[in-house]
C-alpha cells in the first residue's frame, strides 16, 4: 500500500479541515493509515523495521 500525492486548491475561507475528513473514514481505514504512517516514520527515522532486536531470555511462568 502506498499513499499517493494529491493536490487540491481551495479558497482560504472554503478549506476543509482534517478532522471532518478523518471522521468520514471508518475506524479500519483510520487505523490502517496510522499504521502506514508509523511504519514509514520508523523506516525514515531508524532505517529499520520495528521489532525486537534479540531475545534475551524466555521465562516460563507457572499457571495458577
Amino acid at each position: 500500500m502506498s499513499i499517493g500525492k494529491v493536490v487540491k486548491k481551495y479558497h482560504i475561507n472554503e478549506q476543509p479541515n482534517d478532522f471532518s475528513f478523518w471522521q468520514s473514514k471508518s475506524y479500519e481505514e483510520r487505523l490502517n493509515a496510522l499504521e502506514q504512517i508509523r511504519k514509514e516514520y520508523n523506516l525514515w527515522r531508524y532505517n529499520a523495521e520495528q521489532g525486537f532486536q534479540r531475545i534475551y531470555r524466555i521465562v516460563k511462568r507457572e499457571q495458577g
